[in-house]
């Protein structure tokens, strides 16, 4: 009895785990609200393995009863037969139960398979058209990529069955007599012969419905050719001679199960067995013999004339399922030197060089910012855009390794991180530290009022309970009092439920939830806080790209995530493998891709996520409103995405083009920027990805978010950038960029590319560049000797300006027991390998050391707002126009016009008395573009402008260091 009770409590209690995990899921997705996702998921497994599980068992079943039915009425004398009565003796009371019991198992294992099928089903059953066509079948796209699959699907579920019918069925006839192994006579009896014949007729019919799909999926069949080792789709081979192969073979395959089919009329397996034969034969021979027949004697004399064809469908399919088809190629020449007047037009571009490498200033951000111990940044920090100013950011999350570890302390005093720090991406301090624009604890600066309360964060993976009036610690104010808070976010699951607290001790293997009586009356739980896990459990059907990055909108933080959508079934576009293609320098930092299939062929950034840092809603909104793989998982989950309509007018300036999805492009582009069949074939401009060349782990240079200029632009846009190097290499091959900004260019790809022998510096010389120039290893040794530090390279900048490459590279120095990054130098070059190296303090002086007259071309900002900067840019005096003739009508555009004069130049007073240098660049641009304004307007007045300027600015401020505010011109005339 008391066994039996152990054992009734063990399945009790396993019963319970079961059902925790369920429950808690349920709940779960409850308080998110997203119940739909969670029952259509759940009822579509239910269906599937309903369906598929009694299918498989009926089969099975119906095999098996059929086989013990059909068995002969008396068995043959043999001592084979003899050992075989006890068996069916001591089968005989139970046979239905065993019939039952085997058909139930095998229907439980079919039905779990099937059950993880869901996302096939949904996708056929909601399959949307892409409006394309493959190039060898004419079916549309969404033929291979939802119908197919589920297509192949049921035919492996075909074939198990049969196959599991045949082998059951052909035991129960051995064990009933129906086949023997000894005695005279025939080894089959008729019933066991006919039973079996059909069972295999069936397999072989099934052969040449495979056969028939099987000519399909030639348009995705994979390979390695051309150095692509994901190649997909149909070659010379494929098309002329295993497509012909495949269709050929349907008609033996058919025959032969035919032949299967007669043999109960018969009762002779000779025509069956000689037609498999021949089956078996020709798959060799048609299949196997003959297209490498093709391949040697047709292809190999003349394989460019034969393959171009179909290179080229490879070519065009690639480059549309990856979104590469639009990106446009320049010829940029650079050149060694450059004048003011030609780096005028990257003005812009100087005045916002990133000097604050996120991936390395993330300790200074703890030392200077973290201000408690139990907060911490990430060791990667996040770039976005505020105004005109590209801004380094990081989100002060909740480290409980800084507090004295206990269930109280960890899951219900210290349950959240607190404020957004935010550092201007251009500036450092004199000292070498960030700019803060958004600091102390709380936060104050640029972000004015906000939720501050980090509840849901990257660092966040352990759960919390908050609410019932249970006093969390907000934060510690600076005498070391704790400031209480009660959340009152509408997030987290109820603990009012005795079964839901059990539930959730059992999901979190803490009995302490069960009885503890820190719980209260309307307490929640919250766990699975990182935006990440949130996402990819709301949208099991995205891949999340890795890096989520903080916004402050509205007064809120909200975390943004990238969402794509992805198939391996688009025809003739080669695969690529996203955990590979994603990888670089930084990957370790920045966490991995998110993915629900790794081997893909198309892939669409279709969705922009959002989770609220304070009450952790998650809010996806359709981005691509033409990817036919996102409308039908809308489809199957219908009122799960917002319109594109819908994201909120404060979000859209920070939404931007996510890294993952710009790094599997440029791994494709790395080849299939060739857009000629021929020169793709002889491969003569394959291109790499460098390796980055200031860490040591051998892994390729990550994209940088800067704000650029490509040359064939009219503007500085916000972007995403990278380099190529010719394959096998160093120099530079190209410099490509695409618009980051959500704006009418967003997703514009852009190369720039580099004519062989340029002498164009890839990433990796310029760094040996650097290394070997005597003067920086002598500034830098200095630097380290002096200091006992340590020296950390930042991210190395190449932008094209000027007509030219510019390369500039942030040093900083660790010291060896702060472990603080502060910026000492700057590293630049313009030019080829014949060019000056600069190593300064600031970026100024190295930009005027390598451009030499050419550097008051454009705004500089400082290395040191605040400080008396060395050489600010003299402003050109332009013409002012003069007052219109008396009694003239002053048109609208004129007035317009001088108003923006006077605006400007008030603005560019005010920065100028500030020492805002970016600011100030900005408004002396938009003074001269408003004078041009004003030139235009009286021309078209027919008023005549005379040149009477008014006054300049000083080429530099005062020896004082308070720089007198400079003499703009201002308008003459107005209304």
């Amino acid at each position: 009895m008391l066994l039996l009770t152990l054992g009734v409590l063990a399945v009790l209690f396993l019963l319970f785990v079961m059902f925790a995990g369920f429950w808690t899921d349920w709940l779960w997705f409850r308080s998110v609200h997203y119940s739909s996702v969670f029952t259509t998921q759940l009822w579509t497994k239910i269906g599937l393995f309903a369906v598929f599980g009694l299918l498989m068992a009926v089969i099975v079943g119906f095999n098996v009863w059929l086989a013990h039915r059909l068995r002969p009425p008396l068995s043959a004398m043999s001592v084979e037969q003899q050992s075989l009565d006890r068996y069916r003796s001591g089968l005989a009371p139970f046979k239905r139960w065993a019939l039952l019991g085997v058909s139930l198992v095998i229907g439980l294992v079919a039905g779990a398979a099937a059950s993880g099928q869901w996302r096939t089903w949904l996708l056929w059953t909601n399959g949307t058209p892409f409006g394309t066509k493959d190039p060898q079948f004419g079916k549309d796209v969404s033929f291979y990529a939802f119908d197919l699959p589920f297509y192949e699907f049921l035919l492996g579920f075909a074939f198990s069955a049969v196959i599991v019918s045949l082998l059951t069925s052909t035991l129960v006839h051995y064990l009933y007599g129906g086949l023997r192994l000894q005695g005279p006579g025939r080894r089959a009896s008729t019933g066991a012969q006919g039973h079996l014949a059909v069972l295999l007729g069936v397999f072989v019919l099934l052969k040449a419905v495979a056969y028939w799909l099987d000519r399909y999926a030639l348009a995705v069949k994979t390979g390695t050719y051309k150095g692509v080792s994901g190649w997909t789709g149909l070659r010379y081979v494929d098309a002329n001679a295993f497509l012909p192969a495949k269709t050929i073979l349907f008609f033996v395959a058919a025959i032969c199960a035919v032949l299967f089919f007669l043999t109960p009329v018969r009762r002779t397996w000779a025509p069956a067995l000689i037609g498999l034969g021949l089956m078996v034969l020709s798959a060799v021979l048609i299949g196997g013999v003959y297209p490498a027949i093709v391949q040697q004697f047709q292809v190999k004399p003349n394989e460019q004339a034969k393959e171009t064809p179909y290179i080229q469908k490879n070519i065009d399919a690639t480059r549309e399922a990856y979104g590469i088809a639009d990106s446009e190629v320049v010829q940029y020449e650079p050149a060694n030197g450059t004048s003011a007047e030609a780096m005028k037009p990257d003005a812009q571009t100087i005045s916002d060089i990133r000097l604050l490498d996120p991936n390395v200033v993330g300790p200074t951000f703890q030392q200077n910012e973290a201000l408690r111990k139990y907060y911490a940044f990430p060791k990667s920090l996040d770039v976005d855009r505020y105004g005109d100013q590209d801004t380094v950011l990081g989100v002060r999350e909740l480290d409980l390794n800084g507090i004295q570890r206990n269930w109280i302390n960890d899951h219900f005093n210290y349950t959240h991180g607190y404020g957004v720090i935010a550092a201007k991406g251009n500036q450092v301090d004199a000292n070498g530290n960030p700019v803060y624009t958004e600091s102390a604890l709380p936060t104050k600066g640029a972000f004015g009022d906000y939720q501050q309360r980090i509840y849901y964060g990257e660092k966040t993976s352990t759960y919390s309970i908050v609410g019932g009036g249970y006093q969390d610690i907000d934060y510690t104010a600076e005498n070391g009092t704790p400031v209480h808070f009660s959340y009152d976010g509408d997030s987290g699951v109820g603990l009012g439920n005795p079964l839901t607290r059990a539930a959730y001790a059992v999901k979190f293997a803490e009995p302490q939830i069960l009885y503890s009586s820190a719980i209260r009356d309307g307490a929640k739980i919250i766990y699975d806080r990182t935006p990440k896990e949130r996402v990819e459990k709301v949208a099991p059907w995205l891949s999340i790209d890795a890096d989520p990055y903080p916004v402050v909108e509205n007064g809120r933080v909200v975390w943004v995530l990238d969402g794509y959508t992805t198939s391996d079934g688009y025809p003739f576009s080669s695969k690529t493998t996203l955990g590979d293609v994603t990888k670089d320098s930084l990957t370790n930092q920045r966490g991995e891709l998110l993915t629900a299939a790794n081997q893909v062929n198309y892939i669409r950034n279709s969705v922009k996520a959002t989770v609220d840092a304070y009450t952790g809603e998650v809010t996806l909104y359709q981005w691509d409103e033409n990817d036919p793989v996102l409308k039908t998982w809308m489809k199957a989950f219908p009122g799960t995405v917002k319109a594109k309509a819908d994201i909120p007018s404060e979000l859209a300036p920070h939404l931007r083009y996510p890294q993952d999805m710009f790094k599997v492009q440029r791994d494709l582009l790395a080849e299939y920027h060739m857009t000629d069949a021929g020169g793709f074939f002889n491969g003569t401009d394959i291109w790499q990805v460098p390796t980055d060349p200031t860490t040591n782990t051998n892994e390729v240079q990550p994209p940088y978010y800067l704000t650029v200029r490509m040359p064939d632009a009219k503007e500085a846009s916000f972007s995403l950038t990278t380099t190529f190097a010719p394959q096998g290499r160093d120099n530079l091959a190209a410099f490509m960029s695409v618009s980051a900004d959500p704006g009418p260019d967003y997703g514009k790809i852009r190369i720039a590319k580099i004519p062989t022998g340029s002498g164009a510096l890839g990433p990796k010389q310029v760094q040996a560049k650097f290394n070997s120039d005597p003067l920086v290893a002598n500034q830098l040794t200095l630097l380290k000797t002096g200091t006992d530090s340590d020296i950390e390279y930042g991210n190395l900048l190449t932008l094209p300006v000027g007509g030219g490459l510019l390369n500039v590279e942030p040093v900083y120095l660790i010291g060896r027991s702060a472990k603080v990054p502060v910026l000492k130098k700057v590293l630049a070059t313009y030019g080829n390998e014949n060019a000056v190296v600069a190593v300064e303090d600031n970026l100024e002086k190295a930009l005027a050391k390598v451009l030499g007259a050419a550097a008051p071309g454009a705004p500089v900002t400082p290395t040191a707002p605040g400080t008396t900067p060395t050489s600010p840019t003299t402003p050109t005096t332009p013409t002012t126009p003069t007052a219109p003739t008396p009694g003239a009508t002053v048109s609208p555009e004129l007035q317009k016009a001088i108003a923006d004069a006077v605006k400007a130049n008030n603005d560019s007073q005010t920065a100028f008395k500030n020492g805002d240098w970016v600011a100030w660049g900005q408004a002396q641009k938009a003074l001269n573009d408003a004078l041009k304004a004003v030139e235009a307007a009286e021309q078209k007045a027919g008023i005549t402008p005379a040149p009477t300027p008014t006054g300049t600015a000083p080429a530099t401020p005062p020896a004082t260091g308070e720089p007198a505010p400079p003499a703009s011109p201002a308008p003459s005339g107005g209304p």
